[in-house]
């Protein structure tokens, strides 16, 4: 388990944990030297042989006390990713297991609740059966950005038709907005711009909270810089925005932060720095 948040468990799925991007490609506005800087802050963000940035790609496994959740569903098997051999056509087992050793299976999720609706989110949203893609999670409830569904609907690429159009066409799929909230333990946090909708995600629990960032953070070293846009961000100045009201309110609150994208194990605190913040790992 990662950690207790009051009465609610929450356990990492973890289905990729390597070198992704190079730094100056990933945070296209942070400058010349974005690789030294995240090196002096961040330890182990950097791989030491290619330089690239090591990106997990994790969900997370909630149980409430009335609920069994999973927040994002990562890359998934057999998707087309051209664009990233390491993500096309995968056919590892690593998630389901992650999935089973958290002590549970498909069946048992009640909910899906995707931050948003970008490839490595949503993959595991369905699998192949007989050459048609299906929802993995027969019994759930899919909870999806209701701004990212109409914004990827408009010349839908791969990971829509694939991950997201059929659990739609099954009837599992809710469109929700922000503020959306799963009984008194789960609320929808806006946090737009890396997508229209993207949400993260606040856990409650008596007078304990947790927040899973989704996408509005790719990197701790975010938390010193917020205004470094990320390069796959739909709108950079407003996911800055978003960033930086995140930011404040975790180091406000005191509340853990769990990073969806954060170098393992990928949880701490935000402590306010100055005009910004810095990251402490638990």
């Amino acid at each position: 388990m990662l950690c207790r948040v009051g009465e609610i468990e929450v356990w990492r799925i973890l289905e990729i944990n390597g070198p992704f991007l190079m730094p100056a490609e990933l945070f296209p506005t942070a400058g010349p030297d974005v690789g030294d800087i995240m090196n002096s802050l961040v330890d182990g963000q950097l791989c030491q042989t290619t330089g690239r940035l090591i990106l997990p790609v994790q969900g997370f496994l909630v149980k409430t006390p009335s609920h069994t959740i999973l927040v994002d569903s990562c890359v998934g098997n057999d998707k087309t990713v051209p664009g990233n051999p390491n993500w096309h056509q995968r056919s590892g087992n690593r998630f389901m297991a992650a999935l089973t050793a958290a002590g549970a299976g498909p069946e048992d999720i009640d909910y899906v609740l995707c931050t948003h609706l970008h490839t490595d989110h949503i993959g595991w949203n369905t699998k192949l059966d007989d050459g048609r893609w299906v929802p993995t999670f027969p019994n759930a409830r899919y909870l999806m950005p209701a701004a990212d569904e109409v914004f990827f609907r408009q010349g839908p690429g791969e990971a829509y038709v694939e991950s997201v159009l059929p659990v739609i066409e099954a009837g599992q799929a809710e469109l929700v907005s922000s503020g959306h909230m799963l009984g008194d333990n789960v609320t929808l946090v806006p946090t737009p711009g890396h997508t229209p909708g993207h949400v993260s995600i606040l856990l409650k629990s008596g007078p304990v909270e947790a927040i899973i960032t989704g996408d509005a953070l790719h990197s701790t070293v975010q938390c010193w810089h917020p205004e470094w846009v990320f390069k796959y961000d739909v709108d950079g100045e407003m996911a800055a925005k978003s960033r930086r009201k995140l930011l404040e309110e975790a180091s406000e609150t005191g509340c853990r932060v769990i990073g969806s994208h954060f170098t393992l194990p990928s949880i701490g605190r935000v402590i306010a720095h100055g005009d910004a913040f810095r990251w402490q790992g638990d």
